[in-house]
């Protein structure tokens, strides 16, 4: 089995910080936060610029370049509800490190997302869901499945080019639906599916002291299930350690005593 793959999720609007970045092309944060993940061991960076606005126009793109010439052709997901943003960054996309991957994709009316990643030869992030939270594994199921059959009619890989998201739900709140979302991450597994997930979601609204606590044990348990990647805070010591020791544990990486710093 491959090692785990961290997307980076630090590059995003949401941050007052980075918006500003954004808006006003200054790649100064944007490079700094790229950089930390990366040390971190960021496998794919996520550069959300969030949802359509006419400033953003050329925003992908000039993304993406930055962050391949500063480092090495770095992987990236498209992170946008802009589809003409993303097809503009596929463009100048570098694949020499890996395919982009267009976040992302539902059974709804995102599955226009699908056509995109197929046409344009990328990953795609594939969210089990269609209006709202799905009412149980057996409706994942019917969602996955309805993604799987469009995706592959446009040729894509079933094993590759597709990583199933099972929608990682917040605890607080919705504490009796966690044992439903480790198992559908089980079945993806026993599938030969990628999986992948916002994992944050599930520590929001708690106090931050024990956010890192919640999200490192619930990645080790999805880890254990058969979860191949999740979009997450590299730079959260706890959960990063968590991460690379259950790496160890399901004989994904080769243990040496200093692994916790590579």
């Amino acid at each position: 089995m491959a090692k785990f793959i961290m997307v980076g999720e630090n590059i995003h609007c949401i941050s007052p910080k980075i918006k500003a970045a954004m808006d006003a092309h200054d790649p100064g944060p944007i490079l700094e936060r790229a950089e930390k993940q990366l040390a971190a061991g960021a496998t794919y960076l996520d550069f959300n610029i969030g949802p359509a606005r006419k400033q953003s126009k050329g925003l992908m793109a000039w993304g993406i370049k930055l962050l391949q010439e500063k480092f090495d052709n770095v992987p990236i997901a498209l992170d946008t509800a802009d589809i003409a943003e993303i097809e503009d960054g596929i463009k100048v996309y570098n694949r020499s490190k890996g395919k982009p991957i267009v976040n992302s994709a539902d059974a709804g009316d995102r599955r226009k997302y699908i056509d995109v990643a197929a046409a344009n030869d990328a990953i795609v992030f594939a969210l089990c869901s269609k209006e709202g939270v799905p009412s149980d594994n057996e409706e994942r199921q019917v969602y996955c499945m309805e993604m799987l059959e469009h995706g592959m009619s446009l040729g894509m890989d079933a094993q590759n080019d597709m990583w199933f998201d099972p929608l990682f739900l917040v605890i607080k709140g919705m504490q009796d639906k966690q044992k439903d979302v480790l198992n559908f991450i089980r079945w993806l597994s026993e599938q030969g599916f990628q999986s992948t997930g916002g994992l944050s979601n599930v520590s929001n609204g708690m106090p931050n002291e024990v956010r890192p606590q919640v999200n490192s044990i619930m990645i080790a348990m999805a880890i254990n299930c058969g979860l191949t990647s999740a979009i997450v805070n590299p730079c959260e010591v706890q959960l990063n350690h968590a991460i690379k020791t259950a790496d160890i544990i399901m004989d994904n990486n080769l243990f040496m005593d200093s692994f916790l710093e590579v």
